[in-house]
Formats: C-alpha cells, sequence, structure tokens
C-alpha cells in the first residue's frame, strides 16, 4: 500500500493469460516455501513478481483466510517512499498502483474478490493506526 498518495494505493497484479485465473486482477503473491513464514514469503513475492525491494516494505498486519485443509495469507504492508513496481516476472501481465476505493471496479481473481471487503476493512484500519 502506498499511503503517500491521496487516496492511499494498493499494488495489483493483472495476472498472466497462462495463469490459474488469468487475465483477473490480484495482489502479487505464491506460495510460501517449507522454510518460511507468510512475512519472509510476501518479501520475497515483492522482489520476484513486482520488483520491489525488502528495503521499501514495512509489514503491519498478516491477515489469515482459513478454510481448514489451505488457507490464504496476505500480508498488509506499507511501500516505504515511492516504488516503482513492475510485472518483473512471466506470472505478471501488469502490476498497477490503484487507489483503495477503487480496487473492486478492477476485474478481480475470485478468491481475492471474495477477501477484499474484509482485507479493505483492515487495511482502513491499518492506515488509521
Amino acid at each position: 500500500m502506498r499511503r503517500d498518495l491521496d487516496p492511499p494505493h494498493v499494488l495489483l497484479q493483472l495476472r498472466a493469460a497462462w495463469t490459474h485465473d488469468g487475465g483477473t486482477w490480484a495482489l502479487p503473491g505464491g506460495a510460501i516455501d517449507s522454510h518460511e513464514g507468510a512475512r519472509d514469503a510476501a518479501v520475497r513475492e515483492a522482489r520476484e513478481e513486482a520488483g520491489i525491494s525488502a528495503a521499501d516494505i514495512d509489514i503491519r498486519h498478516v491477515f489469515v483466510d482459513d478454510h481448514g485443509d489451505w488457507r490464504y495469507a496476505t500480508v498488509i504492508a506499507f511501500a516505504e517512499g515511492t516504488p516503482r513496481a513492475w510485472a518483473a516476472n512471466q506470472e505478471s501481465d501488469d502490476m498497477r498502483w490503484v487507489p483503495l476505493d477503487s480496487v473492486s471496479t478492477y476485474p478481480l481473481h475470485p478468491g481475492f474478490a471474495a477477501s477484499w471487503p474484509d482485507l479493505a476493512e483492515i487495511t482502513a484500519t491499518t492506515l488509521l493506526g
């Protein structure tokens, strides 16, 4: 999240056409390796998918959407300064900083769309804190 912009912006990834639910927008991310936690995975994925360095990330919250036999962990972080983000690997067709209140107007990945209302609320609360 970039809070230096008014309104705050969220980094969205346009998933490459060949990926599961390709052509939809979501947050950059991916699987957590066996040797890392959600925070470390988020920092790694930010670098691999969006070209954002660990020094530019200030992690504030981890939201876990638990479904029993599988779960998503979404790391809410602020981007420090004004990091440039780009589609740094073949998993993305685009990266875009999107105003927080405009995220839901994009064609979202179904899983992300389902969790966005909770994430938006947590993100707004984190901004105030």
